[in-house]
Formats: C-alpha cells, structure tokens, sequence
C-alpha cells in the first residue's frame, strides 16, 4: 500500500552484493518540516510564555528600568540607597570597577523590575477580587466602582495574550459555613412541607455545630495549597468517576444554523469548516485569541480550560477514567461507512487549504474498500459503560496493529464524523429539527467517538453538528470554537458558484490513509453488549427542539427585567403547570472570574418565585411578586459568580467527610435532593454574526440529555433581539413527562408573563417562519 511506503523514511534488502539500502526522499522530507513545525511551536510557546510571566508588564519594560537606573547613577546619585554597592560585593570578579559597576546595576534594575511585577500583578490580583460592582443596580455605578474601573484598566497592560491574565485572577474563596447552610435551607423551603423543613433544620444546625467545622477547616487548608479548591474534585468525581455512559448522561451537542446551509456538498463544508477549525487552533497555540472577558466590560475571565481544546481524549479506567492531552496533532480521525481513516491536514509544513481538504473528504466518501472484521461499530465501546470498555481496551487494544490504530484516533486533533443521512431543518418536517438532535446527542451509537474532546459530524445534505466530551471543559469553551467555525466557513472562507470551496487542489497529495483493525470474536461480543447499553440509553430519550418568535429579550428589557431570570421564572411556571408541583431547580453559572474556575449552582425555585407562581396561579394578578422572584433570582446568579454559591462548596464538604471516613446525615441528605429541572443557557457571542441585517444565520444553539429519570433537561439560548431557542430533554419510559408538552407550557408560559408585564400586548403568533434577511450577504 502507498501509505504503508510513507510511513517510513527509508527501506533496505540484504542481497549477495550487500545492503541495498533506499532512502525516500518524500518521507524524510515531511520529517523535516515536520521537526521544524515542531519547534515553530515551541519557540512561539516560549516567547508567549515570556510575555505572559512578566503581564502586566512588558519584557522592553526590563531595559527601561536598566536605562533608568543607570541615567540615575550618572548623575552621581544612588537610587538603590546602598544595594549597588552590597550587590558588587559578593559579585566573584573584583577587577575593572567600571564593568562591575554596570554589571551590579544591571542585577539591581532587574531585581527592581520582577518586584514591580509583582507588585503591580499582586494589585490587580486584589482589584479582580472586588465584586460588588455586580450587585450595583444597572447603570447606576458608585464611585467607588468608577475608580475601581480606572485602576483595572490602569493595571490590566496593553494587548494582553489569551492567558495573561491567569497569575492574576484570585483564587475561588472557600464561603463560611453558616452562610452555605443558611442559603441551603433557604433554598428547600418552597419544596418541604413544615415537618420535613424541621427535620433538615435539626440536621443543618447539628452539622454547623460540630462536624462542619471540622471539614471546614481541611477544606481552607486545601484552598491555600491548591489553585481552585472545587475544580479538581468536580472533574474526578462527578465525570470521570462515572461508571455509567457517558453518551447522553455527559456529553452535549451544538447546532449549525437552522434557516441557511451554505452549501449542500457533504465534501465541501467540511472542507472549509475543517480548515477553520485549524485556524482557531493556530490562534489558540499562537494565544492571539483575545483573553474572555465578562461581556461589556474590562473584567477577564479564566482562559484554563482551552488549553485542553484540542489533541484531547478521555480515557477509560476500571475506577476511574483520566483525561490525556497531547501538545499537538497534525491529522483527525474521520469515520465513514464503518471505516475508520487518518487524514493529514498539513503537507510540506503548512495547512492544506479548504479545497485540497474537500479534495481528501471526497476521497474518503468515495472509498470502496469494506470495514474490517469487527470495525463497523467499534465507536459502541466509547458509548456504552465504562467498565466493560476500560476491561476491552487493555485486553484488545494494547498491542500490535489494534494499539496503534486505537493511538491514531485518541492522539487526533479531534473526530469526525461522515454521516450517509440528511438531516437538519425541513419546512414540511416540523419533527426534523428533533431528530436532527438526537442525531448529535447520540447518533447511531457507534458512529461517534464519544471520548474524544469533540466530534464533528458532517450530513449527507450538506449540515453540521458537533458533539462535545463534557470533563475538560464547557460549554462556552466549545461554544466559542464552534461559532467562530461557523462564522469563518460562511462569512469568510466562502463557496464558489457550483458550491465547492474556493482555490486550487494538489492532486499530489497522499491518500488518506484507512486504519486497520484484528478484532477477536469476544472483542465483537463485549461490543455487541456495550451497543445494546448505548441504544436502550438512545431510544429512551425524548428530545425537542424549537425557536420562539413572538419576541425576544428586546422586548424582555424593554420591563426592566433580566432575560435570564424572565426565561427562568417561564420555566418555574412551566413546570409547576406540568406537574403541580416544585423542584430542586439546576441552572448552570460560571466561577471563571476565578482561577481555574468552572461552575456553579443557581437553585432558580426560590420561596420568592413559588409565591409568585401561586399567586398567579390563584387568579391574582401582581407583577410585585414577578419582580421581587426575578430580582432573587439574579441576587442567587450573582453569588454563584462570585464564589458564594452553596452547591460547590456543600459536594467539597461532603467529598472531605468521605476522604476522613465520617458520615454526616446532612451532607448525605443534601447530595440525595433530586434535580428534576436541569437548565443551561447556551451562550452565543453575537459580536461574529450580523443578526440585524441576516437573521437567517440563526442556531438553536445545542443542548444536553435528561439529569433525572423522572425530569428535564432544558437548555436554552437567546438569540439577538427577537428570538429564544429551546432543547428540552426527558425520558419516555417516564410517563409523568413529555418533551413536547413540556415545550408547549413553556411557550404559553413566556405568553403569559409577558402579559402580564405589558397588560395592553397584543395576540402573539401561532406558527414559528423563518426570519427574512433585510440584505444580501
């Protein structure tokens, strides 16, 4: 085979003569260049890492101290006040004065210089650690805040790289533990009846008397030893510890855009999608992407959980998995048909362009050449228990051609996926954007590698999708490469008339090359099994997707109401018309004004919100009560942010209490409570896509599986001024549920309130139409 000839640099035969050795020349070339990539990267690495150890300062910032205390020095003035002198002391060569003289300035102006850095990081440090800004009303700033912004952007340096804020931001406090208890029974008011209440009451206060102090205080200890007190534990525990699959139950998935395919050539989007992914990655490697930033202002958020983007894979254990990450990948992994393939995405050096890697794809699709024994549904391993797979991978895939086949697509840029289906959204079809869903969250359970970082999948008309491993990172870390790739395919990269990407093809370049496999009939068996597991889990979901059209948070702010907590308020309403009831309610905030920082809870179901709910509920009409629950709720979102959640800092507690083997009855009634409602708002970074003028470029942004066997899992986004999307997940072996009710509460919920905060609205719209541009592209 040609590619079994490219993998070597050079072959040799032993005849009568002697060694006939034969060199190729192909091979040592990409060899080179591939070195010297290699250590483009590194170069670029140290350089980077250089800036970013000396932020907020600057590495020329060094010879302007030098220069400075040397101007001082001649004009016979000693501005080190006697260091100079004890530096040129102890220095081991005593002869020419003048050099020593210089060299001990130098020593002297450096010291000075890492002390200003640290001076000025240890500030800013200290001013990212004010957070009351946040609970300031909008658009009334104190002003003490008002200085507070002057001097962040006076500490915060010039042209910042994507990580030159990390040895910054302050470290995730750990909040006292009569706080967390108070909001805790706070929280569980609305949902116990007077007994119950007693009863959690009696449990709390025994815990904060005595046992919390305790965990307490091994929790501060670990908070100064380590950079993030959570972070750690929450990836080990609540992904990685997972015995379950990790399909549905962890993974979530994003959509492309609902209204416009920019081209129906299979081959084509994934050439420019493909080429724009590798250009993000070019950003992130080079850190030219800008730091996040809370939108609309000055204040950095952590940048960590990029660093693990791409060249990532989890993989599986018998207790528990870990997450590898390699520092670079210069080919995917692609799936079709059964087969699985290596495709390079750089020849001689550089980035193949968007019409040679269409020109690759297209090879791909039109493989002839059958799956190995075994290979067709191998990916059913990644989506079925864990154990089992951790047992096959070291049995089966720990030599020979079955390792080295397994290492290619672990150590891949990331997955992709060629489905043989068309899917996406159909005018005749409302049902079609439900399947094209589930197509994303699960797919055919073996067609995905549900343990790489990310999986692209790429549809037989045309559409798109991604599927994302959730203990690296989430959501808006993918949800920003995403984007970005969606906004560069069309707004940049471009198609030509016929729908083929734009440039010329090297018809040079090396076939892709196809994986081999020797998969044993008890590997087969073991994957028979796991695919069973995976499609009872698959065929169990139910999933429904919809935009909302008859306004959007335009309309939302008009009543001076946060659309967060309005959609949140809709969605308490919803439920409890649904089910008659209230529940421990999830909504999903970030700690990334933190260092290393992730999520936090917001218990959205507060005694504010339920009250309301009844009262409407009861006939009366008082937007007071929709107020007050609203304002709660962004009072509850803006603790999360700030490190005074409850959530994070209770699963720590209760981690230490089984680390030092005692048992707390009320940690362990906490950590059962059930979350029936699970939400997530899906974040969309408006500033890559012209909603105004092309609102057909519109995504219902993604969506995850149901947390609870009995509940829902609803995540929703909202999109410009005038539209919401929703993804509602639940599980139809559960009767009390159902998707497709569960989207209609919701929809006349957001009706309702709307009403009620503007009495005179007029009759909403019925039937979802897509959004008409007011210009071409």
């Amino acid at each position: 085979m040609a590619e079994a000839h490219q993998a070597v640099a050079f072959q040799f035969t032993v005849t009568r003569e002697g060694i006939d050795l034969q060199l190729s020349h192909q091979a040592l070339t990409e060899i080179y260049l591939s070195g010297v990539r290699s250590w483009k990267k590194r170069i670029i690495g140290l350089k980077n890492s250089v800036i970013t150890g000396v932020y907020p300062a600057s590495p020329s910032s060094w010879l302007f101290v030098v220069i400075a205390i040397l101007a001082t020095m001649y004009t016979r003035s000693d501005p080190s006040m006697g260091l100079i002198a004890k530096i040129q002391e102890h220095l081991p060569v005593r002869d020419g004065c003048t050099c020593q003289t210089l060299v001990s300035a130098v020593l002297f102006s450096t010291m000075l210089w890492l002390l200003l850095i640290f001076t000025m990081r240890m500030c800013l440090k200290k001013l990212l650690s004010y957070h009351r800004w946040m609970f300031e009303k909008h658009g009334k700033m104190s002003n003490t805040t008002k200085v507070w912004v002057a001097l962040v952007r006076i500490f915060s340096g010039r042209k910042p790289l994507l990580y030159s804020y990390q040895g910054s931001l302050p470290n995730l406090p750990v909040p006292a533990i009569k706080d967390t208890v108070k909001r805790h029974l706070e929280s569980v008011r609305p949902l116990m009846d007077d007994r119950q209440y007693e009863h959690m009451t009696k449990l709390a206060a025994e815990f904060e008397s005595s046992l919390g102090n305790r965990l307490q205080w091994y929790l501060k200890l670990k908070a100064l030893w380590s950079t993030n007190y959570v972070s750690d534990w929450w990836e080990e525990y609540v992904y990685l510890r997972g015995r379950g699959p990790i399909m549905v139950n962890s993974n979530y998935f994003g959509m492309d855009f609902m209204y416009v395919t920019p081209t129906p050539i299979q081959a084509a989007r994934a050439g420019n999608s493909l080429h724009a992914f590798f250009l993000y990655r070019r950003k992130l490697n080079k850190e030219e992407l800008k730091p996040n930033r809370i939108p609309g202002t000055v204040i950095p958020l952590c940048s960590a959980q990029c660093e693990r983007l791409f060249n990532t894979t989890r993989i599986p254990g018998e207790e528990t998995d870990t997450v590898q990450h390699w520092q670079d990948s210069d080919y995917i992994a692609v799936y079709h048909r059964g087969r699985y393939f290596r495709l390079r995405v750089y020849q001689a050096g550089r980035l193949l362009s968007p019409r040679e890697i269409e020109f690759q794809i297209q090879r791909i699709l039109d493989d002839p050449s059958p799956p190995s024994k075994g290979e067709a549904k191998l990916g059913a391993l990644t989506a079925g228990d864990r154990i089992p797979w951790a047992k096959a991978r070291v049995k089966y895939f720990s030599s020979g051609v079955n390792k080295r086949s397994l290492d290619c697509i672990e150590k891949a840029s990331f997955f992709v996926s060629l489905d043989d289906d068309e899917d996406g959204v159909t005018a005749d079809d409302p049902a079609s954007l439900d399947s094209y869903a589930k197509s994303l969250l699960h797919g055919k359970c073996y067609d995905r590698w549900f343990d790489k970082s990310f999986t692209i999948i790429y549809f037989k008309n045309g559409k798109m999708g991604i599927n994302a491993e959730h203990s690296w990172a989430d959501a808006p870390v993918v949800s920003h490469l995403w984007q970005h790739a969606l906004s560069t395919d069309c707004f940049q990269l471009g198609y030509n008339a016929e729908g083929h990407c734009k440039g010329e093809v090297d018809s040079s370049l090396p076939r892709p090359q196809k994986l081999n496999w020797e998969i044993p009939p008890e590997c087969e068996e073991q994957i028979s099994q796991s695919l069973a597991v995976a499609q009872a889990l698959a065929g169990d979901v139910d999933l429904h997707v919809f935009s909302f059209q008859d306004f959007g948070k335009g309309k939302v702010k008009k009543c001076r109401v946060s659309p967060d907590a309005f959609i949140q308020m809709a969605l308490q309403l919803a439920y409890y018309r649904d089910q008659r009831r209230f529940c421990l309610t999830y909504e999903a905030s970030m700690t990334r004004l933190f260092r290393e920082g992730r999520t936090e809870t917001v218990r959205s179901c507060s005694n504010e919100s339920s009250a309301f709910i009844r009262a409407l509920e009861g006939g009366e009409v008082r937007p007071r009560l929709f107020h007050e629950a609203a304002e709660k709720h962004q009072h509850l979102y803006r603790l999360a942010m700030t490190g005074a959640g409850i959530d994070r800092h209770l699963f720590c507690l209760y981690v230490m209490s089984r680390y030092l083997g005692v048992e707390s009855p009320f940690l362990k009634e906490v950590q059962s409570e059930p979350w029936r409602l699970s939400t997530s708002q899906s974040p969309m970074h408006v500033e890559m896509f012209d909603l105004v003028n092309h609102p057909e470029y519109v995504s219902c942004g993604g969506g995850f599986g149901p947390v609870a066997d009995d509940g829902y899992g609803v995540s929703y986004s909202v999109l410009g001024e005038n539209i919401l999307s929703f993804n509602i997940a639940c599980k139809l072996s559960c009767t009390d549920t159902s998707a497709h009710a569960f989207g209609a509460q919701i929809r006349k919920a957001l009706r309702d309130l709307l009403q009620l905060l503007i009495p005179n609205q007029t009759e909403f719209k019925t039937e979802e139409k897509r959004p008409e541009a007011k210009k071409d592209l």
